[in-house]
């Protein structure tokens, strides 16, 4: 039996090296994205100064390895198995619950998800015990419900704390330096480098090194009686070194970001090291004490032992600390969770990442309100002295930068602050969650979230803030699930759910890279970067070409599922249709965006000649898409509702003229990829015919209703808006053939000319 514990808990270790991965993935957030998006240096030193932060903290890390080991349950009254099948289900349902938030590039607490899991799997097997104890233990001798009502308490406080100062404090350091800082810093620089930098001193010994091996019981006592001392000594000597390099035309503000980078790095890794590695190495420890005293009975041996404070070999942490790195440097999914952060907070136009919902709308409606009031309240001269220093078209930014290093430096110094700030006072405050409220906060005291992208911004924060609810939600419930599945089965169910967690894992993760080589995010991000305006111009002709391709291909498809579904009565295939109809509305406006940011990229003159005719093929495109959704509605109402069938005749009729329009759009689709004139002219003489042909059909349907039995009436009047829809659509479809054609030549072209050359065009 000792053999499968072992071999258990080499698995747990295994699953910590995971775990690492993702939780990294999931925490560069944090410390990552303020340096990111205000450029600050490049991507490599960013990561090489985060790397550094991180080794440190996680060698210097101990003191929090005990929240795993007695934090959460009373170990005196579980045995050896039950603390296995806790963590064997804690750390299964972390790595799935991370991986899969990961992979939406959501951001998430890494301490929320343990915390939570660890509550959901004592509290289900607490729930076993009770069920046969003996002795009178209550649900208090098992399980410390004070940690989770801490955890909750401090995602409140986390997330309104952290907003509202983050929007005060940008909104008084913006009218302080205006967007145009370099202007006027003179003694002003000195000041706010010194403040700065204090402020990440003092978070690096409140927070960041509070609970490291190196900090002494006579350090501690040092750096508390003597705060305010060294503080004061820090903001004199910090703020003459910041005053001397802006002299030495040294920018401060560059200094600040990667020095609150660092510091970051190091608190995340000492504090949050146990989120990934506690649990196994709590494992570990009650593997040690159980063979220690000589194995027996895992069901009744008692684990009081891990009362006692942790002792992590330094080797462990080291190794932690490697790996964390590679992961930093390497995981692709970082890089996402870090780009949803900063595109929420981002100063210019951008493609959203979310849509609108009804709350953001209200939210919205409501701030421009409470706006309008506080304009019309507030005096002439104040409003134009705010307006020039808040004019966001003087912002200085680096090339590709989201926002500048002014924002980025109060991002990164009053989250440390505030973290620092909790800890000190015991307030519980989440280091995920502060970090993203804070650069919530400044974006929307910078005004990044203007009129055209505010609902779409707001709709990103309050999915990312359900998605911390909902991460406490499902690691108890998921845990809680896991354990009694274990509890119930033994060993056999503990090595199933393993085999079960590694090919969920594996799934996920193959599926994800499928999904990559499917998107076009970096086509996107190449042209948006590029600095040659006619490279730019070539990669967007293709982009566009890959997108109409790709929505030609969707609508002929689409319209031979309405007409199967219609024709054959099927529900299904008529609200697949449906279905697919509506998400590929925000596929359009979401390429369309893109196109939009991109034409700004390309020569001047360019943009100007080929900008009207990219929005006549995007409208053409989005009423063909509206064709198609008309003609779904109504079919599916009336198949939904068992009415009359089309009668057989007119679905002879009716086949070849719905094939030929699904022939037509095909068509469209080759001579997008490759233009050519008289192909075009000739595929739109085609669609003049099919359109005179659908015309006819049209009269004789009317005149069927006229004349034809009452029993068949809503279903000709279904079958007369298709070919309506459907002669509309071809309409769309020559207006797209000639948008395409005169965006994508190089030249001017006239197919009114060309149509009455003399040119043998095959019809």
């Amino acid at each position: 039996m000792e053999y499968v514990f072992l071999g258990i808990i080499i698995f747990l270790f295994m699953l910590a090296i995971f775990d690492l991965s993702v939780g990294v993935s999931n925490d560069a957030v944090n410390f990552l994205n303020s340096a990111i998006g205000a450029r600050a240096a490049s991507f490599r030193t960013v990561i090489i100064i985060a790397a550094v932060g991180v080794f440190i903290g996680a060698v210097m890390s101990n003191g929090m390895m005990d929240i795993a080991r007695h934090g959460i349950f009373r170990p005196e009254n579980f045995s050896f198995f039950d603390l296995i099948c806790i963590f064997m289900a804690v750390m299964v349902t972390d790595i799935i619950l991370l991986d899969v938030f990961n992979t939406l590039g959501m951001p998430t607490s890494t301490t929320v998800s343990m915390v939570f899991e660890l509550l959901g799997a004592t509290f289900a097997v607490s729930l076993f015990k009770l069920a046969h104890d003996t002795t009178g233990l209550t649900m208090g001798d098992l399980l410390n419900t004070e940690k989770a009502l801490s955890v909750i308490i401090g995602i409140f406080l986390s997330v309104a704390i952290a907003f509202f100062f983050g929007t005060l404090v940008q909104y008084l350091s913006r009218l302080w330096f205006s967007f145009n800082y370099k202007k006027g810093l003179g003694w002003k620089i000195g000041l706010f480098g010194g403040l700065a930098l204090t402020a990440i001193v003092y978070f690096l010994l409140i927070k960041g090194a509070k609970d490291s091996i190196l900090m002494t019981p006579e350090l501690k006592t040092f750096i508390k009686d003597n705060t305010w001392s060294i503080l004061a000594i820090c903001f004199v000597a910090f703020t003459g070194l910041c005053q001397l390099l802006h002299v030495l035309r040294v920018n401060v503000f560059r200094i600040i970001v990667l020095t609150g980078t660092f510091a970051l790095a190091m608190a995340f890794a000492g504090n949050d090291l146990v989120n990934f590695i506690g649990v196994p190495l709590s494992g570990f420890s009650s593997y040690q004490d159980y063979t220690a005293n000589g194995g027996g009975d895992p069901y009744s041996f008692l684990m009081g032992s891990l009362n006692g404070p942790a002792s992590t070999p330094i080797y462990f942490l080291i190794i932690a600390g490697v790996l964390m790195i590679i992961a930093l440097a390497t995981s692709k999914k970082a890089r996402k969770v870090v780009d949803t952060s900063v595109n929420l907070s981002r100063q210019n136009a951008s493609d959203e990442m979310f849509g609108s919902s009804r709350l953001a709308r209200r939210l919205v409606r409501w701030s421009l309100s409470m706006s309008e009031w506080v304009v019309a309240h507030t005096p002439e001269k104040v409003r134009q002295w705010t307006a020039r220093r808040l004019d966001s078209s003087q912002a200085i930014m680096a090339d590709g930068a989201a926002f500048d290093l002014v924002r980025g430096s109060i991002n990164l110094v009053l989250a440390g602050a505030l973290i620092a700030l909790g800890t000190s006072l015991k307030l519980p405050l989440s280091t995920t969650y502060v970090t993203f409220m804070v650069a919530m906060g400044t974006s929307l005291a910078d005004r990044a979230w203007g009129r055209e992208s505010a609902v779409f911004r707001i709709t990103g924060v309050i999915s990312v803030i359900g998605g911390w609810f909902i991460t406490a939600g499902v690691a108890f419930i998921g845990a809680g699930i896991v354990v009694t599945l274990m509890h119930l089965g033994g060993t056999t169910a503990i090595v199933i759910t393993a085999i079960i967690a590694i090919i969920v894992l594996l799934r996920n993760n193959l599926r994800r890279k499928k999904e990559e080589k499917k998107g076009d995010n970096t086509l996107f991000q190449t042209i948006i970067t590029c600095e040659d305006p006619q490279q730019s111009w070539s990669l967007l002709r293709l982009f566009i070409t890959e997108h109409q391709t790709e929505f030609l291909t969707f609508a002929a498809s689409t319209q031979r599922d309405i007409v199967q579904g219609f024709m054959n009565d099927n529900r299904k295939l008529l609200s697949k249709a449906l279905n697919a109809l509506t998400q590929q509305k925000d596929v359009l406006k979401s390429d369309r965006r893109k196109a939009t940011l991109c034409f700004r990229q390309v020569p001047q003159q360019v943009a100007i000649e080929k900008n009207a005719m990219f929005y006549l093929a995007a409208n053409s495109q989005m009423s063909m898409l509206y064709n198609l959704r008309r003609i779904a509605e109504v079919c599916h109402e009336h198949v939904d509702n068992n009415f009359h069938r089309l009668p057989q005749e007119i679905v002879e009729r009716a086949l070849p003229l719905c094939e030929d329009v699904a022939v037509a759009i095909e068509d469209t689709t080759g001579l997008i990829q490759a233009p050519d004139s008289y192909g075009t002219i000739d595929l739109r003489r085609k669609c003049d015919q099919l359109k005179d042909r659908i015309s006819a059909e049209c009269r004789r349907i009317q005149s069927d209703i006229s004349q034809g039995e009452p029993a068949h009436m809503a279903v000709l009047y279904v079958y007369l808006n298709m070919m309506q829809e459907q002669q509309e659509m071809i309409s769309n479809l020559r207006k797209l053939l000639r948008a395409d054609l005169k965006l994508m030549s190089d030249r001017a072209i006239s197919l009114t000319a060309l149509e009455h050359q003399p040119h043998s065009i095959a019809v």
